[in-house]
């Protein structure tokens, strides 16, 4: 994991190896400082302690404190003391270096410490948290006293208490804050037995209450997370207590201590040294134990760490906190299933008379299987196929699931990612994890932390982790573009091209890791990774558009005046660099505004200004003209050949599906039934009247489909034509088995989407009546659409479906029984409102 975006020099590693020794020192020093007060008055082999308590005198007058900790630092909290588990120095190390004489500390008697400085972790601004443990020894008082005296003379801040096992055990059953501390103590002087007793009883009562105990520091951690926010994206973070801080790191140890999950890896340690290491220099440079980063100290902090500069010290920050956040988010995800209720199983054993351990799986895509409430790789998933990674990811957005993190590091060292240009598969994945709106955010950070994004995207890195110096944004750069595809998700049904709303979002500020007007650098970069993504040629102009303009329509709405026909005529000028799309480029713009603003923060969107932007949108597309509906496709020379055959005639390649068949009311949807009887997603469709006609004179239509397989391998091409076969005869009852196929499966929550939109589209063709359908892709969609359209007594003379990512996007040219456009107002609304119903089911 790189923590540094930039170092002087390679001065980072040098001034942060001084820091960490630094603290180590003082650690060392400051043990060998107490273990003397422990043992004053008491010479080493002394019998003075035989017949009482020592006290304090002047026999053995105690070594000063050391120089490094000085007397102006004020006292943290007692939740400082959050576990660590570090380990002693040694099985039975004393504090002191083994070449230096041993002070004798009085028997039953230990000293030890929490906090900071018990994971010998104790910054400039930290202060002492003490425990005096004993075996009920009377006169323990002067002990005490001959400890903390001496602390308090030093003006060094003292958090202490004096305590038996028992004693110390209570406190910890009941204070979360007192069972952190001792979870982590570590001996500076006494008897060790005595530490043993109290460590062994406090680690057992909390692996016994864990379910009750850990419940309780997760309602804690959320109050805190509340109040202090995400470290990585603040501009002014406190290091300690936000989100993915310090405190989080020392709370994932005290899980660990429980047995529920691991202790933090690798790349959570070397987060947390990261965050240490500035938390040290800020109290070094601002002489106080406060530990929010303000602006006015970054700098300075940024030199002492070795960085270039302020931006640098926050992208590497950033970072760190993010990794601490993600190894939390799974981590708690583990705490919540460990504290779920049990429920108990009923179920007889298979065998053996010994209950399954099977564990349930789930499909929830092609590759991918929802277990214990993370998504994992199926058995059979392709690692060689280049749409793996996305379509996994889509599939665990779409379902509102986390990706399981061995999951994700198998990916990332074993999955082929896509080639450029990418197929339309990983482009498709791409766009259906996008749609899945707030659920992508957790599943696009778990690709990031694993490197995929930057390997996908090569050009994501100059955004990642990028902060904004302006209080109007609330995200770094990479989380800003996120989060706009997130708001644009909830948008789809407002553009005729969500694939392209949606990845204009996630590019629309990518400008902003190169110098200049982020817009127009953005355009460029934007059309680079449009090629990448495998877009046409006439989408990468769209979204060069996209992203060159971003700012147009919130700029212009809030500085002209849009009742001067002059302020419509600028931005039909800017758009017009797209010919034949101004209108769909203004519609992309105005949901793009909203979603940027949205994601920026409550400062950067409102009513007032949605209002203005949506009005110049309006008034824009009126000014443009009409356009015309799509020409229909023409037939391929295999098409024409499979049209010529008599009866019905099916052709599989790959993905694509040809279906040549006698022409009847419904046959569009009545064969996408099949097909999703088999499993197979429609992901386009379009239907020609072919010019062939057999010799009865009777007209052939030629179904042209893109189907994928929802998940497994593809069907068998001779079950699929057979079935086909069966549905013309009138043999196959499709409605049936969708509907039992329906029933059959598990409802789990998923992603909340938009709701569907149906609009009659006016003046769209002067010989039908046109019905476009916006609406969330689902098994049989296709099926139901066409099912309202027949009941209504329509017939489908053409269609263009269109799934756009997990978002369908389909057109009909539809007339009445005797081949009529519909005219009549309330026609029109009972056709709308019966779609609509049948895609409410």
């Amino acid at each position: 994991m790189v923590l540094a975006h930039g170092t002087v020099g390679g001065q980072s590693d040098a001034a942060r190896a001084a820091l960490a020794a630094a603290r180590a020192a003082r650690a060392d020093e400051l043990d060998r400082w107490l273990t003397g007060l422990l043992g004053a008055g008491r010479a080493p082999g002394s019998a003075a302690e035989a017949d009482g308590p020592a006290v304090a005198g002047p026999a053995t007058p105690p070594a000063e404190p050391p120089a490094e900790f000085p007397a102006e630092f004020p006292a943290e909290t007692p939740a400082d003391a959050a576990a660590s588990g570090a380990p002693e120095s040694g099985p039975r190390a004393s504090a002191a270096p083994a070449d230096e004489p041993q002070v004798a500390a009085p028997e039953g008697v230990a000293l030890i410490a929490v906090g900071s400085h018990g994971r010998r972790e104790l910054t400039p601004g930290g202060d002492l948290d003490l425990v005096l443990l004993h075996r009920g020894r009377k006169g323990v008082a002067e002990i005490a006293d001959r400890v903390w005296y001496p602390i308090w003379d030093s003006k060094l801040r003292l958090d202490h208490s004096v305590r038996t096992v028992q004693e110390a055990r209570a406190v910890a059953r009941t204070d979360m804050k007192a069972a952190l501390g001792l979870l982590s103590a570590r001996r500076i002087a006494g008897e060790h037995a005595l530490v043993d007793e109290l460590r062994a009883a406090v680690l057992a009562d909390w692996r016994a209450d864990a379910r009750r105990r850990l419940a309780e520091l997760a309602e804690m951690c959320r109050e805190r997370w509340e109040g202090q926010g995400e470290l990585a994206f603040l501009l002014e973070p406190d290091l300690k207590e936000a989100h993915g801080g310090l405190r989080d790191v020392h709370v994932m140890q005290a899980v660990a201590a429980s047995w529920v999950a691991s202790a933090p890896g690798a790349r959570v340690r070397a987060a947390h040294d990261l965050l240490l290491d500035v938390r040290h220099a800020l109290h070094d440079i601002t002489g106080r134990s406060a530990d929010k980063l303000v602006l006015q100290e970054q700098e300075a902090v940024a030199q002492a760490l070795g960085m270039l500069d302020a931006n640098v010290l926050l992208r590497s920050t950033a970072e760190a906190a993010r990794t601490v956040s993600y190894a939390g988010d799974h981590l708690w995800r583990r705490v919540e299933r460990f504290c779920a209720p049990r429920r108990k199983s009923f179920l007889r054993p298979l065998t053996g008379g010994r209950r399954s351990n099977t564990v349930e799986r789930t499909p929830v895509g092609d590759g991918a299987v929802e277990q214990e409430g993370e998504v994992v790789l199926a058995r059979g998933a392709d690692l060689d196929d280049p749409a793996l990674v996305l379509r996994v990811a889509a599939a665990a957005a779409q379902a509102d699931l986390p990706l399981a993190p061995a999951t994700v590091d198998r990916l990332a060292e074993s999955a082929a990612l896509p080639s450029v240009p990418w197929p339309p598969a990983a482009r498709d994945a791409l766009v259906s994890l996008l749609g899945a709106g707030t659920a992508a955010i957790g599943v696009w950070e778990a690709l990031d932390q694993a490197g995929l994004i930057v390997r996908l995207l090569p050009d994501w890195e100059r955004v990642r982790n990028r902060p904004q110096r302006n209080p109007v944004h609330t995200y770094t750069v990479d989380r800003h573009l996120v989060e706009a595809a997130g708001h644009a998700a909830a948008l789809t049904r407002e553009v005729a091209r969500p694939d392209l709303l949606l990845v204009g979002a996630l590019l629309h500020d990518i400008g902003k890791g190169w110098p200049g007007d982020h817009s127009q650098s953005g355009a460029v970069v934007a059309r680079d990774m449009g090629a990448r993504m495998g877009f046409p040629p006439g989408d990468v102009q769209v979204l060069e558009a996209l992203v060159r303009y971003h700012l147009l329509l919130p700029e212009t709405a809030t500085r002209r005046d849009i009742d001067d026909p002059v302020t419509v005529e600028t931005v039909i000028k800017a758009v017009a660099t797209v010919p034949g799309r101004e209108r769909e480029v203004i519609e992309l713009l105005a949901a793009l505004a909203a979603a940027d603003g949205q994601a920026t923060g409550p400062a950067a969107w409102g009513g007032w200004k949605a209002r203005l932007i949506a009005e110049l949108a309006r008034r824009t597309i009126a000014a443009l003209s009409g356009g015309t509906p799509p020409p229909a496709p023409a037939l391929a020379p295999e098409q024409l050949a499979l049209a010529r055959r008599d009866g019905v005639a099916v052709r599989v390649a790959d993905s694509r599906i040809t279906i040549a068949a006698p022409d009847r009311p419904g046959l569009l949807w009545r064969a996408s039934g099949v097909l999703a009887l088999h499993r197979l997603a429609v992901r386009t469709a379009r239907t020609v009247n072919a010019t062939a006609t057999p010799a009865d004179g009777r007209t052939t239509a030629v179904l042209d489909f893109t189907a994928v397989p929802e998940y497994g391998t593809p069907p068998d091409p001779a079950a699929l034509e057979a079935d086909l076969r069966r549905m013309l005869a009138d043999r196959l009852d499709v409605a049936g088995r969708l509907e039992r196929r329906a029933r059959a499966v598990r409802a789990r929550p998923g992603v909340v989407v938009p709701p569907p939109r149906v609009t009659i589209v006016d003046d769209a063709s002067s010989t039908a009546t046109v019905v476009e359908v916006r609406a969330h892709d689902r098994p049989g969609l296709l099926w139901r659409i066409g099912q309202a359209l027949g009941d209504c007594g329509l017939q489908v003379r053409a269609a263009q479906v269109d799934t756009l990512g997990a978002e369908a996007v389909d057109v009909f040219y539809v007339v009445d029984a005797e081949g009529r456009v519909l005219t009549d107002p309330e026609t029109l609304t009972y056709v709308r409102r019966q779609v609509l119903d049948a895609l409410s089911d």
